[in-house]
Formats: structure tokens, sequence, C-alpha cells
């Protein structure tokens, strides 16, 4: 299958897929003695066209994470609110009058300027936005997010704003070919968490730990994701 932009993607069954990736979650939430309704789905559509979209509706997925406002906005006219939407990628401050319209959660908030702008733009539209706090828990510079150290301050500093709903935190591991490299980044979100929750910052709601990928999500779950954001594993390996 070629795209309208020349990716490729290998021919996938989204629903076997689905039913596959649920099995697996579902596992990984009765090792860690989890409820697996708990944990959310989140299906990455970066560059997946609308059809197949529309597919992973059919069989069951009911949240979709993308990266970029422009191709949101486009799978969206086409789509529509027929699930919830995601913003899973950096996001520039200029977007922000954008984003607000689309999603229903931010997930790369890492910034005061950008986090003070969706809160203008929020406030604009009269509604009030839910966003979890990018960390860059392993410390790599290719990657965006706060530094752990300073994330306590950031939320601190948001909860003063009236538009803004912090949800919890999200996380990017370094990619490795073995997940179990993976579980010490989540461990450590999952510490941060912990802590932002005994400082107890007026307003401030810690329910979302979006972390965990295709290669290590079932890791995540075991220490704690409740969102998991998985891609090639529905949709196929671009070719």
């Amino acid at each position: 299958m070629e795209l309208s932009n020349g990716v490729k993607f290998m021919e996938a069954d989204i629903a076997a897929n689905i039913r596959t990736i649920k099995q697996r979650m579902a596992a990984a939430a009765a090792r860690c003695h989890r409820d697996p309704d708990s944990i959310e789905l989140l299906a990455v559509t970066k560059t997946v066209p609308p059809a197949r979209v529309s597919e992973a509706i059919t069989a069951g997925i009911t949240a979709f994470g993308e990266n970029y406002v422009q191709e949101a906005k486009e799978k969206i006219s086409v789509i529509g609110q027929l699930a919830q939407w995601h913003m899973i990628g950096h996001l520039q401050a200029n977007k922000a009058k954008y984003a607000v319209n689309l999603f229903n959660y931010i997930h790369s908030v890492d910034r005061m300027d950008l986090a003070r702008e969706l809160d203008k733009r929020s406030g604009q539209t009269g509604k009030k936005m839910n966003i979890l706090i990018e960390v860059n828990v392993s410390g790599e510079k290719t990657k965006n997010g706060i530094q752990a150290a300073k994330a306590i301050d950031l939320i601190k500093d948001i909860s003063t704003l009236e538009n803004l709903s912090v949800k919890g935190l999200m996380t990017m591991a370094p990619y490795s070919a073995n997940p179990e490299k993976s579980r010490p980044y989540f461990a450590e979100l999952k510490n941060l968490r912990d802590n932002i929750i005994l400082a107890g910052i007026s307003g401030i709601k810690m329910e979302e730990l979006s972390m965990g990928m295709t290669d290590d999500f079932e890791v995540a779950i075991e220490e704690g994701a409740t969102i998991v954001r998985v891609g090639r594993a529905i949709f196929g390996e671009r070719k």
C-alpha cells in the first residue's frame, strides 16, 4: 500500500493485529495483577491513511495518536470525532490554536511557553484541555521533554493556569531490540509520578502514564503504564 506522501506499508490485518495486541496487554496486566481495562491502547496513526484508521475504529479502537497537527487535521476532517484524538508529537507554540480544537489530549507539553499558549487558546474556545507532561527520563539530546528533575516545578507553574488539566506524564524510552532495557526508564517515570502526587500540588491529577510502544509496551504495562502507544504492530511495517 502506497500513500500520497510516498510512504508504503506492508499489508496488515488490522483487526487481527488489534486482537493480538489486546491479548498481550491482558497477559502483561495479569502478570502484575492489574485490571487490563485500566490500560488504554492508543493507536498511532502517523502516515496511516483515513481508510485504515476507519478499519481500526471498526475493530474497536477508541483513541488515536497523531504526531503532526496538519496531518491530524486532514484525517479528522474525514473521520470526525468517532474516537478520541491525542497529540503525541512535539508541538510548536504557534500550532496551539489549532491543537486545542483538534485534540482531546496533548501528551507533549514540556515547557511553560507552550503551556501558556495552550491555556490562552483553550480559554478562547471555552474548553479545558487535558495535557500530559513529557519527561525526558533518559536524558537523550535527540528526545524532547523536560528533565525529570525540573518536572515538578513546571507542573507547579502550570497548576496556576485555569484552562489546562494536567492528567499525568509521558515518556519515550531509548530504542533497543531488548524491551527489558526500557524498564528502568518506565520505572523512573512511575517514581516521578508518585513523587508529584506526594507533593500535593493543587488541581493536579496524576491519573495517566503514557509510555510503551510497539517494541516495549508489555514492559511498560508491568511498570504501570495506563496508555500504550502502538502503531507498527497494528498497521504493519513500512516498506
